[in-house]
């Protein structure tokens, strides 16, 4: 099985430890991005991963790609054009204090690359399984016309094509609404992934659900998966994240999964003294998509998923750092935090 995702990566610029922004002269530079997160998360449990995107002709362009080589993603799909790097500055919250993004990607090499700069036959050349977000087709009109071309073609190629929803209010700024472009790709996504807000935005598709109060209705997810299946017939199955949230260092998180003939509901985590949640859902799309090409059936690719990013809560950065046998402990009840000797 090979896979690819396509989008943007960026540079990340972080307050350190718990900090605001600029209450010290430090800031922590990684990097990180939707597809990108959820490539590294493949390639860390074994798998073979190509990520494809736009990057410019810079240093920071090498040492973007030197950084995704390093946990063995294929980079041989990037291409290089005009531009610059994405960045988007990360403050982390605690407690009642929220984590707060801010992008500066305007103009980044994806952002002004067009269409003709991808031959999608090419790139999907030996890919069984791609990879999107609602991420990508937010940045600009022409990054929204190369995701659809890059769904499109996959699903006429006999893909498998999974999409995260994810969406970023920030990033609608092109003139076209996040539900128009939306409900078009998902025309063409076998294996959906979203949380209720993102169902919500995205599909304009929502139910009764309030999250406010920390406590989560299955039911009514199982009735919002039941709508989202019934507007797009040939999709196969939606993932759904459940995240309780009690403040920003203490939530419950745990997910379930719509496959038109059953309904799964994951085991609930309690995760406190959360290090960095960004990435949490990504990480979950990684566990979910080898979950599904891998466990014995969906409801364990499920518990495998959640796993995933419940342990992906507890490491800083974008990426995903466990293995296969870090997720299956945690499976099994090994969630002690007990010294490894």
């Amino acid at each position: 099985m090979r896979y690819l995702t396509f989008g943007e990566i960026m540079l990340r610029l972080s307050a350190p430890h718990h900090e605001r922004f600029f209450q010290s002269n430090m800031m922590e530079a990684t990097f990180g991005g939707g597809e990108a997160n959820v490539a590294v998360s493949l390639a860390n449990f074994g798998e073979d991963v190509d990520f494809c995107t736009v990057l410019p002709e810079s240093d920071l362009g090498e040492h973007c790609i030197r950084e995704l080589r390093r946990f063995g993603v294929n980079t041989n799909k990037i291409r290089r054009g005009p531009g610059r790097m994405g960045i988007y500055f990360l403050e982390t919250g605690a407690n009642q204090l929220p984590s707060k993004v801010i992008y500066d990607r305007a103009y980044s090499a994806i952002a002004i690359a067009t269409p003709e700069d991808i031959d999608w036959s090419v790139v999907f050349e030996d890919v069984d399984w791609f990879h999107i977000t609602g991420i990508t087709p937010a940045i600009s009109e022409s990054a929204m016309q190369m995701s659809l071309d890059a769904v499109k073609s996959a699903k006429s190629m006999g893909i498998t094509v999974s999409c995260d929803l994810n969406y970023r209010k920030n990033l609608w700024k092109y003139g076209r609404r996040a539900e128009e472009v939306m409900r078009e790709m998902a025309k063409y996504v076998d294996v959906a992934i979203a949380n209720e807000e993102d169902v919500q935005k995205s599909l304009g598709i929502s139910v009764d659900v309030d999250v406010s109060s920390g406590e989560l209705d299955r039911e009514k997810y199982r009735v919002l998966g039941d709508k989202v299946l019934a507007a797009y017939p040939d999709m196969k199955l939606i993932a759904i994240t459940l995240r309780g949230s009690h403040s920003a260092n203490w939530n419950t998180w745990a997910a379930c999964i719509n496959d038109r003939e059953h309904f799964y509901v994951s085991k609930s985590y309690e995760i406190r003294n959360i290090v960095d949640r960004v990435g949490g859902g990504d990480s979950f799309a990684g566990g979910l998509i080898y979950g599904l090409n891998h466990c014995r059936n969906r409801d364990e690719a499920l518990e495998f998923a959640t796993a995933a990013s419940c342990l992906k809560h507890s490491i800083i950065g974008d990426f995903n750092r466990v293995s296969v046998s870090d997720v299956e402990k945690l499976m099994a009840g090994d969630g002690s935090g007990r010294v490894q000797r």
